[in-house]
């Protein structure tokens, strides 16, 4: 192609997604009314929605808002309210098993069937935020780009967004154990670093996807119809009118893009398994082991934990951390592969689902790999010792029961938690995008949940927590499990009518909450720390 210099165009303006595992536009309460025929971009389902680009910009643009990321989120919300509501009520023990779900923990008991059912499902929101978290990053890189924001204005713009989040992390955690907890990573400081990191990376991909695509242009033979002064395209779609397809450019193009696909899938997959690989006992338990005798949520003196926290889950009388941010990466990395899959090109709305639903099914392969092959991504080989393993010594652990079948380790996430709850999430994207826009737009509470996630995501701990003294107080009475935060016996609320009467309460007293911010932060400008919730 000679010297002559290859551009890459300005490309149409994507839905933003721009929060930690929210997303930054107007509620659907302000969205316009009219709904787009063609799907093109509106993939999911989607609405149009207007710019809230400051007037420095200089235009207003219409833009597009995908539908079936902000229901998915919604509904994580509440599965989460869900989860959490267990130990505000101190209603029966967190975990599937009654020990817990941590590598290396002995377990002898299950928990009570509507504690197995509830924890499974909500193993899917702290996954299912990374990885929108990741996706977002993508709309909001590409949106921001065309905007005219310079890579380092980028990167500083994510590390903002990490440090707000740490901060909130600090703050609560010295609020919900009244000061005596330093530091309580129950997620946000995960998502605050993999939120820096993954989008760090985005920007490193960038870059080397053009620089990897103008060195495949002069190494790729060069026919005699090209016109090397032809742009390179960045956007895969063709876009008609605008140029003369060159075969050579698009081709250098693809390639580039593929390679960079294929690098984020290893990273992935790297990402996930070397949880296994760092597991000090590689997931093993034995036989005479106690419960509490835990390979992963070690006791550690303070000056240890700052080095484990990033890889492993660590307890301290100051610091607790479930979530170590390098442990979960590997969402936010698939997150990252999943948005740029989305807008490399125009896809319908049939393509897309069946995509979701096709690498859903790809992931529940794996799932069930991990129980036909105990060895294969398990932090939970010979853990399993119920009365059900002990009458079936010599038969795989995970293939005498149904519990048994679906037990995976969150602490950190084992190959089996990873490939189960992405088969999930991407599942339920299939089944949101099956909904017409007309009739998903309408589904306003899961909408105005996902599109305030950080701002619920805040209020429904202390909610919970506030309404938890009175219902206790009222209701309470000894339980069968201890106290979650002292490992004491609790007196807590196990009756089902009080527990999701509870719950309902607060996610109704969130409803209007969520859509008074969500209406607050849109006339916030891009960069007001307020669009981080």
């Amino acid at each position: 192609m000679g010297d002559n210099a290859v551009t890459f165009p300005p490309q149409p303006d994507p839905a933003v997604q721009e929060t930690s595992f929210a997303a930054d536009t107007s509620p659907p309460s302000e969205r316009d009314n009219s709904i787009q025929n063609d799907v093109g971009r509106n993939g999911y389902g989607s609405i149009p929605e207007r710019s809230t680009a400051p007037a420095e910009e200089g235009r207003k643009r219409p833009s597009t808002r995908a539908l079936a990321p902000d229901l998915l989120r919604g509904l994580l919300m509440v599965l989460m309210a869900l989860d959490h509501n267990t130990m505000a009520l101190k209603s029966w023990a967190h975990g599937t098993a009654i020990e817990g779900e941590a590598d290396g923990v002995v377990v002898h008991e299950w928990n009570r069937p509507i504690a197995i059912v509830i924890r499974t499902l909500t193993h899917l929101c702290a996954p299912g935020f990374t990885f929108l978290l990741g996706m977002g990053l993508v709309y909001f890189g590409r949106s921001r780009t065309n905007l005219g924001w310079p890579a380092a204005r980028m990167a500083r713009h994510f590390l903002l967004r990490a440090v707000a989040l740490t901060g909130v992390t600090i703050v609560m955690g010295l609020a919900v154990s009244a000061g005596q907890i330093w530091f309580l990573n129950i997620v946000l400081f995960a998502l605050a670093v993999d939120y820096l990191l993954a989008g760090l990376l985005w920007l490193v991909i960038s870059k080397t996807e053009q620089s990897l695509a103008y060195f495949l242009l002069r190494m790729l033979p060069e026919k005699a119809e090209d016109d090397p002064t032809e742009p390179l395209l960045q956007d895969r779609e063709g876009m008609e009118g605008a140029i003369a397809p060159d075969r050579t450019i698009i081709r250098a193009a693809d390639i580039s893009w593929h390679v960079h696909n294929a690098l984020l899938l290893a990273l992935a997959v790297v990402a996930i398994w070397w949880n296994v690989w760092l597991s000090p006992t590689g997931g093993h338990c034995r036989h005479e082991q106690l419960p509490s005798a835990s390979a992963s949520w070690e006791n550690t003196s303070e000056g240890g934990i700052w080095w484990r926290i990033w890889f492993h889950a660590v307890q301290s009388p100051h610091v607790v951390s479930g979530f170590p941010p390098m442990a979960w990466l590997s969402f936010a990395v698939l997150g990252l592969l999943y948005g740029r899959v989305i807008l490399a090109r125009s896809w319908t709305q049939k393509a897309i689902v069946a995509g979701n639903a096709l690498s859903a099914a790809a992931f529940a392969v794996v799932f069930v790999l991990t129980r036909l092959l105990p060895g294969f991504g398990n932090l939970s080989r010979g853990c399993l010792q119920m009365s059900e393993q002990r009458e079936h010594p010599d038969t795989n652990q995970y293939l005498v029961s149904v519990p048994s079948f679906f037990y995976i380790i969150k602490y950190p996430p084992d190959v089996a938690f990873w490939s189960f709850t992405m088969a999930g999430n991407l599942l339920l994207l299939a089944l949101f995008g099956l909904i017409p826009s007309r009739i998903a737009s309408r589904i306003k509470v899961l909408l105005v949940y996902g599109t305030s996630a950080l701002f619920f995501y805040v209020l429904h701990i202390f909610l919970l927590f506030a309404l938890a003294v009175p219902v206790i107080a009222w209701l309470g009475h000894p339980v069968k499990d201890n106290d979650p935060w002292t490992g004491e016996p609790a007196v807590g609320v196990d009756q089902l009518w009080a527990f999701f009467g509870n719950w309902a309460v607060v996610l109704a007293i969130l409803y209007p909450l969520c859509r008074l911010y969500g209406n607050f932060k849109r006339t916030r400008e891009p960069d007001s720390i307020w669009r981080f919730f």
